[in-house]
């Protein structure tokens, strides 16, 4: 048995330090993120317009929790939701909404905006090679990046990017606040951002929502801020790693000690009376040898044991004063019989010899004091 834990102490040094250093000694995998978050390097992220806003002196910061949060009561922020991963939900749009009625400005960057804040969307064909798109002062910007969708006005809403094809970007007013929709999130990207004139594009919808004079808050939260904290994100890589070894360990522990799982129970006649072939020529001898009062002292002995494991009624008691704690359990049997068999027991163990016919009627009433006590 010593050797046996000595073997799987080793086992389980040698694989923790297999882990170990196969931990160290792998290389790191670059880190993925999804498109359009402001902490991405990758050319899908919007870190080189993040930092550029940063370094301008910009009040900016990333916004990770749900609308309802959103300061309602005050007026100077700017929220930018950058190409959102789903509609938001009906309670969700509310809070968005009164985050504006305060005040506050949204610019909505989607290639197709239509389901959120009552925007209409027009959807055009193919074909849109670098368009000239126009600001409200009549200057000109070029593109080689456009949604095949326009947006759609109300006499309320000021076009601020157009081209030949219809609106691009526009504001409206809610409340004491207002809405900037533009259907090119793509100019933000850090791939496509210093391409054609994609930074002034950018810069004039920022300046549209008077970016200069507010706090900037870049919506995480619509790409997934609370939802997507992974496990290797939340915790520390060296806790990981003493987890893992942990579960092993355990495992490994549990092998050991024979754990079962499931079912345990099984009748006794399976696996003793007529499974166990060495309990069965051992039987056989003691018949075959007439060896009838040793049988019966070793199957009186075994239901004392049992009586002492079950209930309690230590085996050092005589045979007669066993009546009244065998009364109060075994209900099933009568006062008489219980008392035949304690009155004559006694009786018969002390025998230099008994006969067969003694054994065998011997042998039932104590086989009905076992079956008793173990069905119980």
């Amino acid at each position: 048995m010593k050797t046996n834990i000595k073997a799987w102490v080793w086992l389980a040094t040698l694989l923790s330090l297999f882990i170990i250093i196969g931990v160290f000694l792998s290389p790191e995998k670059p880190k993925e993120y999804p498109a359009y978050v402001s902490e991405s390097p990758s050319p899908s992220g919007i870190k080189a317009l993040y930092t550029y806003l940063e370094n301008e002196g910009a009040s900016i910061q990333r916004w990770s929790f749900s609308p309802d949060k959103l300061p309602a009561t005050e007026s100077d922020r700017l929220l930018i939701m950058i190409e959102p991963f789903s509609i938001p939900e009906q309670e969700e749009m509310e809070a968005y909404e009164n985050f504006m009625k305060a005040g506050n400005t949204i610019l909505l960057l989607k290639d197709n905006p239509k389901g959120m804040f009552d925007t209409k969307t027009v959807l055009l064909g193919e074909g849109l090679d670098n368009p000239l798109i126009r600001d409200q002062k009549g200057n000109t910007y070029q593109t080689d990046l456009l949604s095949g969708v326009r947006l759609e006005t109300s006499d309320e809403d000021t076009v601020l990017l157009d081209d030949r094809e219809g609106t691009i970007a526009y504001s409206s007013p809610i409340g004491k606040g207002q809405l900037i929709v533009s259907t090119s999130p793509g100019w933000m990207m850090n791939g496509n951002i210093l391409d054609s004139d994609h930074l002034q594009l950018v810069l004039t919808l920022l300046e549209s929502g008077l970016a200069a004079r507010k706090t900037i808050l870049v919506d995480e939260y619509l790409h997934g801020g609370e939802g997507e904290a992974s496990l290797t994100s939340l915790y520390p890589q060296w806790l990981l790693l003493l987890i893992l070894q942990l579960l092993i360990l355990t495992i490994l522990w549990l092998w050991m000690r024979g754990k079962r799982f499931g079912g345990t129970l099984t009748p006794r006649e399976e696996t003793v009376r007529f499974s166990d072939e060495r309990i069965k020529a051992l039987s056989a001898w003691y018949l075959k040898g007439r060896q009838y009062k040793e049988s019966l002292v070793i199957q009186a002995d075994y239901v004392r044991v049992l009586f002492q494991e079950r209930w309690g009624i230590p085996t050092s008691k005589e045979w007669s004063e066993l009546n009244e704690p065998l009364e109060r359990r075994l209900t099933t049997v009568s006062k008489k019989e219980i008392d035949s068999v304690l009155s004559g027991i006694r009786a018969v163990l002390e025998k230099e010899r008994i006969s067969k016919q003694e054994f065998v009627q011997w042998s039932k009433k104590i086989e009905l004091f076992r079956k008793e006590v173990e069905d119980r």
